[in-house]
């Protein structure tokens, strides 16, 4: 039954497009070396999407075909094209199953499971994906084995280093953390990788939750104690007995979704609750009644402190010596996060000296920790072998949330749960998403007009628009521009994980600026310009006033459309590909050209002529279904009156 639940969720997603990614040879434009930052990303938001194109896996690249990349008139450019296709989208009306199925058939991916998954889990996987269960690996079997896969699942137990990443050569294209922590994992090596990291971190919480309340009840009443000794044949009523819950403080040092969790089964129990945690809102923490307060306060004031903090450079060890001498003494703590965040060594001083009365740990700065640890066979010390996650409804719905989400990212779909991500709400990526597939066209296209051998150092995009700045996230825009700019012209592959990172690394600094416009916010972007600065251009009629490459496009119909090319005006789906002519406005040229189309069975799909006044200059986009042969778009720069034109690849 759980796992035809799991099933049903998959079935309410949306199948992903296709897409097509073209690189060309070394003699096209290159980006330069040169340092500089990108734009700097706002705070992550919630929820995901899926949209293939922003974190659609790398394929193989196959061998250049010799194809022409762009050709130009009188300028001639040779390039060569290689041309990478993702998997085609599925028919109208075929289930998830059939999905599945079509997709074993196609080739599935590798799905390596380095720890002990739930079986719906796996179920899950194996119904996707060829899974290759491979437990205890050693670093050096994991190294090896991480380039004959697409995706790795781990639980705590695995790090995932650099040198993992680095030993995967390319293809390991999502890492699932089983579980909410991921500091197992190198995000930063996984970003730069352009591999996805997610995590599972909702389904284990209510446990996690539970199990820091049962250690909570367990230490106050002393039951693993009282447990132990009676069972070596003692009664030693007057020796464990315990404080009561009611009427205590407890401060939660972490108010995520287990903090939380703790908060209302504590206040259940009667405590006082009081939290510290600097990202935390204000309205949710008063609506279960608990006040926030600082660091300080927080540890100084509480009868009992309960650790729900991740484990990162700022948090290591950061219960410590110094930490502790704050505390109330005799505080009681109980600890379901991560060892790290407390300093073993002074804990066990404190509890030495009573400042710390009692303690309850489920995690350790080394798992397992070693046989003969002081602190673990402390008489005041309560512990268990990490298991806040181990109840079986916990287990199976962590395994059914990482095979979601690793299945998911596999498909080309951003993951709800990406940790190395940003993250759009749904509904701001579905109104965002012709303007997705805008943006990279628009990328695209203009670096197909830069002459070869210039450098790329900087681009400006503007973004125009009747919405406030701050209701405006540009982020997934400008990784797609990025997208379009850097792989028809590079050996990388850029996605939304990586695109900052791959712009930063190649030199090219992107600038963005937002025009408000008068008019109804209903529509969310008016317009999108892209702008090459100092650079030379194949075809100059793209040319701005200034001096720049300048392409623009709005969304029409949901359908994306190129509106200006350099100082000219014009309407042209940028649907297939797009033929640009320079010529002098006059009669008959329209028509000469469309015929040399016609002749050669080119399908012509749309057609804009845009000039500066009647009888100067003037450029026609045509958008044509097929790429033409090299003697249709010679004949068309033969034409007279014909100045130029380019043939570009969208």
């Amino acid at each position: 039954m759980k796992m035809e639940r799991a099933v049903a969720r998959l079935n309410t997603r949306l199948p992903s497009s296709a897409q097509q990614r073209s690189q060309l040879s070394d003699s096209t434009p290159h980006l330069s070396n040169q340092t500089a930052c990108t734009a700097t990303a706002p705070p992550a938001m919630a929820l995901a999407t899926p949209l293939r194109h922003l974190v659609a896996a790398q394929p193989a690249a196959p061998e250049p075909t010799g194809a022409p990349a762009s050709l130009t008139f009188p300028l001639h450019h040779h390039g060569r094209l290689r041309s990478r296709f993702a998997a085609s989208p599925p028919t109208a009306g075929t289930t998830r199953a059939t999905r599945v199925v079509a997709t074993a058939a196609a080739g599935r991916p590798t799905v390596l499971v380095t720890e002990k998954l739930g079986a719906a889990g796996l179920e899950l996987l194996r119904a996707f994906a060829n899974v290759d269960c491979a437990y205890e690996l050693t670093a050096e079997e994991l190294r090896a084995k991480v380039s004959l896969v697409d995706a790795l699942v781990v639980r705590s137990a695995t790090r995932v280093s650099r040198e993992v990443f680095e030993a995967a050569r390319g293809r390991l294209r999502v890492v699932g953390r089983a579980g909410v922590g991921i500091d197992n994992v190198d995000l930063q090596a996984a970003t730069e990788a352009g591999c996805l990291v997610v995590n599972a971190p909702t389904a284990n919480t209510v446990a996690a939750a539970e199990h820091a309340v049962a250690l909570l009840a367990a230490m106050a009443r002393n039951v693993a104690q009282a447990d132990a000794s009676l069972k070596a044949g003692k009664w030693q009523r007057s020796k464990y007995v315990g404080v009561s819950l009611v009427g205590k403080t407890l401060a939660i040092m972490g108010f995520g979704k287990v903090g939380s969790e703790v908060a209302r089964r504590a206040k259940g129990l009667g405590m006082d609750v009081i939290a510290h945690d600097p990202y935390a809102p204000v309205d949710r923490a008063r609506a279960i009644g608990v006040d926030l307060v600082s660091f300080d306060e927080a540890i100084s004031t509480a009868d009992f402190i309960s650790l729900h903090m991740p484990l990162t450079p700022s948090t290591t060890k950061l219960f410590d010596d110094e930490t502790f001498a704050k505390m109330t003494k005799g505080v009681r703590i109980i600890n379901v996060a991560r060892g790290g965040v407390v300093d073993e060594e002074a804990l066990l001083r404190a509890l030495d000296n009573g400042t710390v009365a009692q303690a309850a740990l489920d995690v350790f700065f080394e798992e397992p920790p070693p046989k003969d640890s002081k602190l673990v066979h402390h008489e005041n010390v309560t512990v268990t072998p990490h298991l806040g996650a181990s109840t079986m409804e916990a287990q199976e719905g962590v395994a059914i949330e990482i095979a979601e989400a690793v299945i998911g990212a596999l498909k080309g779909e951003l993951a709800a749960t990406a940790v190395n991500a940003p993250m759009v709400l749904a509904e701001v990526l579905s109104e965002l998403s012709p303007y997705i597939v805008l943006a990279e066209k628009l990328g695209r296209l203009a670096v197909q007009l830069v002459a070869g051998g210039s450098g790329i150092k900087g681009v400006k995009v503007v973004y125009s628009s009747a919405r406030d700045p701050d209701d405006l996230d540009t982020r997934i825009l400008r990784a797609m521009i990025t997208k379009g700019i850097v792989e028809p012209i590079s050996s990388a592959f850029v996605n939304i994980v990586n695109a900052d990172y791959v712009a930063k690394q190649r030199g090219l600094r992107i600038i963005e600026e937002r025009i408000l416009l008068d008019g109804s916010p209903e529509v969310p972007i008016n317009s999108i310009q892209v702008q090459l600065a100092n650079v030379e251009s194949k075809f100059a009629g793209a040319l701005s006033d200034e001096g720049d490459i300048r392409m623009e496009g709005k969304v029409k119909d949901g359908t994306p459309h190129l509106t200006l090319v350099g100082p000219f005006s014009v309407d042209v789906s940028l649907e297939g590909n797009l033929i640009l002519c320079r010529q002098v406005d006059q009669p008959g040229i329209i028509g000469k050209v469309g015929s040399i189309l016609g002749k050669m069975n080119l399908n012509v799909n749309f057609m804009s002529v845009g000039r500066i006044a009647p009888g100067k200059q003037a450029i026609m986009a045509i958008g044509i279904d097929e790429e033409p042969e090299k003697e249709a778009l010679k004949l068309i720069g033969e034409t007279p009156s014909v100045q130029e034109f380019v043939f570009l690849k969208l």
